[in-house]
């Protein structure tokens, strides 16, 4: 059974692992900016090494309780800012947010039960 924790922590990180490299390109910097995130320039790429940072701290369970505060940082205002379903006039674009907006939810649930249980076994550090 412990080796079905390891496979969920491998999953779980991949996600923030590879997108993290994404924000370090124009394109994501523009359609933050065009999301209404403010100073993207920076913002975006601070993004990608936060989720980086985070995503391999709980793959390799090293401080994963830290890492995965970092995913919190990161998950709240991206998830509040930039999946902002509500009020959208276009209903295509309104249900794609929206989606985000829940798949967030679910990966900010996820990364609190890692703050609260830690990496568990096959981890470098167990806090």
């Amino acid at each position: 059974m412990n080796y079905v924790l390891l496979l969920g922590r491998i999953f779980y990180s991949l996600i923030f692992i590879l997108s993290s490299l994404g924000h370090f390109s124009q394109k994501s910097i523009h359609y933050a900016t065009s999301r209404g995130v403010p100073m993207a320039e920076f913002l975006v790429p601070a993004a990608g090494i936060l989720i980086l940072l985070g995503g391999l701290s709980i793959l390799l369970g090293y401080r994963a309780r830290m890492g995965a505060w970092l995913i919190v940082i990161f998950l709240v205002p991206v998830t509040l800012i930039v999946h902002r379903f509500w009020g959208m006039s276009d209903p295509v674009r309104a249900s794609l947010q929206q989606v985000m907006f829940l798949k967030n939810l679910a990966l900010l649930g996820g990364a609190l039960i890692i703050t609260y249980f830690g990496s568990g076994p096959f981890s470098l550090t167990k806090k």
